[in-house]
């Protein structure tokens, strides 16, 4: 049963925000949507967008400037919530990259954490949830996201591609097992195991799979990135993409950081680019 908590007119639709109770959670979380302008009976294409560290519900609807183009093309957008909100996992606030705002949006099987940090899980439930409540057609949804909502993305739809018809990200976490931000998360949620941590990684995934996206995927990179280096790794997932034929188009971006300046300058692009893909 979703809750609504807040409702603005926006470019002739409608921007909601809801909680509701999160059976893979165990604790009551938020989303938003945009739903644009359509006729009563209409089932719309949606896109889910994951976002990154430290981010909310409310991120990405207030500083991508998405509304404008999903209006136009009738496309609704959803946007969960990065991580549990009030779990009491002790020391779940004490770093900015793991914990709150940090649930990797996988599922958590090491203890304390498996209780509650289960956000693969809740994002498939929120999927079953929107269309089963909302005017959303279940065949018609894509996913995109940004940095870890990017990671993500990117791994939520290799390991159900029968979920997402379409998937891009913005300066994606693309080679979690290799970095900092990867490891530091995997090694809490997932233990020592990196055969588990496998699963997770987009570029570890994409070295087993055969095109499993035909018509493509996006990705959009800032060169002046600070996390680019370290963190990053887009050149590994092209690696793997070419290894194993699937069509890749991963645009570098001169004087672009990692932030929503970026993004907003190119999300445009990625609503037109998912739109024929969904129908819309």
């Amino acid at each position: 049963m979703l809750e609504l908590v807040s409702e603005h007119a926006c470019f002739g639709g409608v921007q909601r925000f809801y909680k509701h109770d999160s059976h893979a959670i165990g604790l009551p979380m938020r989303f938003s949507v945009f739903l644009p302008a359509h006729v009563s009976d209409a089932r719309l294409p949606a896109l889910f967008y994951l976002a990154g560290l430290t981010c909310t519900e409310e991120t990405f609807m207030m500083k991508a400037g998405a509304q404008r183009v999903a209006a136009e093309l009738g496309v609704a957008l959803i946007a969960p919530d990065t991580s549990p909100r009030g779990a009491g996992v002790p020391g779940e606030t004490d770093a900015w990259d793991f914990g709150v705002g940090a649930g990797f949006y996988l599922d958590a099987t090491q203890a304390p954490w498996s209780t509650h940090y289960r956000m693969e899980s809740h994002i498939h439930e929120l999927r079953e949830l929107v269309t089963a409540e909302l005017p959303i057609d279940p065949a018609r949804i894509g996913i995109f996201g940004h940095s870890m909502g990017g990671h993500g993305a990117l791994t939520l739809a290799l390991r159900r591609p029968d979920a997402f018809k379409s998937v891009s990200a913005f300066a994606p976490i693309a080679a979690p097992m290799q970095c900092p931000w990867g490891r530091k998360a995997f090694t809490g949620y997932l233990g020592g195991d990196e055969t588990a941590w496998a699963q997770h990684d987009a570029t570890a995934l994409m070295g087993k799979l055969r095109a499993p996206f035909p018509n493509g995927i996006l990705v959009d990179q800032g060169l002046a990135d600070k996390f680019l280096a370290e963190q990053l790794y887009p050149e590994a997932f092209e690696a793997a993409c070419a290894q194993a034929g699937q069509p890749l188009t991963l645009r570098r971006h001169a004087g672009y950081d990692h932030g929503y300046y970026f993004i907003s300058t190119f999300v445009e692009d990625h609503l037109r680019w998912h739109a024929p893909q969904l129908g819309a």
